[in-house]
């Protein structure tokens, strides 16, 4: 009964690769040296400090300042990203218009974009005379070297992580769910908060996730357009480099551990929350 052509193709499938020993050792080592290999050197070197020098770094008031930064102008972008982001992933998967495939290839613009240009892009763009800072500073409101600046910045670098997540579950959605409720004389709001925003919950989830990850981290597109005024516009990343610049190996590390240690406790509730959402909408 093994001999059928379903399961030869299922064991062919099995070893196109190499086998077990050989793949797991160059993933183990290719982890090792990618990601464990740093995170580790970072850890090493902060706990080089005492507990009551560690504490006094990453207690500051200009260390605490730039997570309150860092934090709610993530939040912010995340937000944003949510509510726009699923509505450009369902307009390209329901409607059809010409510039959809352009517009769905310009999702991934900041894949390709390098950070710092899309930073000097955007500084360009909300300066007082660029072509959207000039308009909306006759409105009173400024938009580079501000908060809402950095949040500008995240959300834009971001945005793809819940659109590509969130796009192929659409595409994959039953319609007749949809039809189902219709017959049940469910309205479009109804049958979009009760069939399918469930089902979108946790790509949602494991978008949002990796959109906030990415805002916590970004760089390069947020130096340009903050104006990096501590207390005001500095954010945590920022912080840990200007340490770095002084040659305060162990500071700098410190302050990067703490935002390390967040992104690992985000990371790890989003999963948690994931998998009970998934409990309720896996099939069979």
């Amino acid at each position: 009964m093994f001999s059928t052509p379903a399961f030869k193709g299922h064991v062919l499938a099995r070893r196109i690769l190499p086998g077990l020993p050989l793949t797991l050792g160059i993933t183990l080592v290719y982890v090792a040296i990618i990601v464990v290999l740093p995170l580790g050197a970072l850890v090493f070197k902060a706990a080089s400090l005492g507990p009551e020098d560690y504490w006094r770094i990453i207690s500051s008031e200009r260390a605490v300042a730039s997570y309150r930064i860092t934090i709610l102008c993530a939040l912010a972008a995340t937000l944003f990203n949510l509510v726009f982001g699923l509505s450009l992933a369902w307009i390209i998967v329901r409607y059809r218009f010409p510039g959809r495939r352009l517009i769905d290839a310009l999702v991934d613009l900041p894949f390709a974009l390098p950070t710092a240009v899309a930073g000097i892009a955007l500084t360009t763009l909300f300066a007082s005379n660029g072509w959207f800072g000039g308009p909306l500073g006759a409105i009173g409101i400024k938009v580079a070297y501000t908060p809402l600046g950095i949040i500008i910045a995240m959300a834009f670098t971001s945005l793809p992580f819940i659109v590509r997540t969130v796009q192929p579950v659409l595409e994959e959605l039953d319609p007749a769910l949809e039809e189902a409720g219709q017959t049940l004389g469910a309205s479009d709001l109804e049958i979009f908060l009760r069939v399918i925003l469930p089902q979108l919950a946790p790509s949602l989830l494991a978008g949002l996730s990796l959109s906030f990850a990415r805002s916590l981290g970004e760089f390069g597109a947020i130096i340009f357009i903050a104006g990096n005024q501590p207390f005001d516009t500095e954010i945590t990343a920022l912080l840990a480099f200007i340490r770095l610049e002084e040659y305060d190996y162990p500071a700098s590390a410190a302050i990067a551990s703490v935002m390390l240690i967040a992104a690992f406790t985000m990371l790890a509730v989003t999963n948690l929350l994931q998998a009970r959402a998934l409990r309720y909408t896996v099939k069979g």
